[in-house]
């Protein structure tokens, strides 16, 4: 209704308007996502170093002839065996998003970082975002500006996520990989079964499993996963350090879309 009063100076300010847009983090969004899940993993209260030691676990019901008792140790079974059932799904899924945090940092640092010839390039821009990991990884200092060495990919935490894509191909994809599958060693005398160990209730019940999921092996996983993203910033300019983190640890980013430039653009308070 003003433009026929205040077109002129109207159209004055449009032009002074920079063009953005706000999306979210997708580091971020993964790195939430795991926290919750470990949250909510950590809430169960298992501690499996007591358990593979058969420490701390409810007694076999068959050494009990007060029913009482073993109506109490019934529940104690079952709500322990509900805490492991809830904990497998949890614990499966941080593990096979935690190798996808770590290259969803890669991905956002070249974003940020990506050389100017190379991002307007379709073509190059392309191929640098489409490589292996390991080879993002390494190519780092080729397509990024900003860094003031070059990344080490025979340094311990690049050799430890490597492990880590590994070990998360094998959970995720369903590999038979026997000697990482196997949990007991058996023999026969005729039809007699002698086993190399003899398990204990929990382990039998619980404890296969927990080994097969790796639930002993979340903290240590998402350790390497933050060793990996500690190094890489380790490897920029003292000065893109500490804007590399700040980018990393917002939810919200924002991009000029005339100039491609990328920033924070408001607190996380909002």
């Amino acid at each position: 209704a003003d433009y026929a009063n205040r077109g002129k100076e109207m159209g004055t300010i449009r032009k002074q308007l920079e063009p953005w847009v706000e999306f979210v983090n997708p580091y971020q969004r993964i790195r939430r996502a795991v926290e919750r899940l470990r949250a909510q993993l950590d809430a169960l209260g298992l501690d499996i170093a007591k358990r593979n030691v058969n420490d701390d676990q409810p007694p076999d019901m068959l050494q009990l002839d007060d029913p009482v008792a073993q109506k109490a140790v019934r529940e104690q079974w079952e709500d322990l065996r509900d805490r492991y059932s809830k904990a497998f799904p949890l614990c499966f899924g941080i593990r096979s998003m935690l190798p996808v945090l770590a290259e969803a940092f890669v991905n956002l640092a070249m974003q940020v970082l990506l050389r100017p010839e190379i991002r307007s390039d379709k073509r190059l821009r392309e191929n640098a975002v489409r490589q292996p990991i390991d080879v993002r990884i390494k190519s780092l200092p080729i397509n990024c500006i900003g860094f003031a060495k070059p990344v080490d990919y025979a340094n311990d935490a690049c050799k430890a996520y490597h492990t880590l894509v590994n070990e998360r191909n094998d959970l995720l994809h369903g590999n038979v990989v026997i000697d990482k599958l196997k949990f007991n060693d058996i023999y026969f005398w005729g039809n007699v079964p002698v086993f190399k160990e003899y398990r204990s209730l929990w382990q039998r019940a619980c404890g296969v499993e927990a080994q097969m999921v790796g639930l002993d092996r979340v903290s240590s996983e998402q350790r390497v996963v933050d060793d990996l993203i500690d190094y890489l910033i380790s490897c920029l300019e003292p000065k893109l350090q500490a804007q590399m983190k700040a980018i990393a640890e917002a939810h919200e980013l924002g991009v000029n879309t005339n100039t491609e430039r990328l920033g924070i653009l408001f607190s996380d308070v909002l």
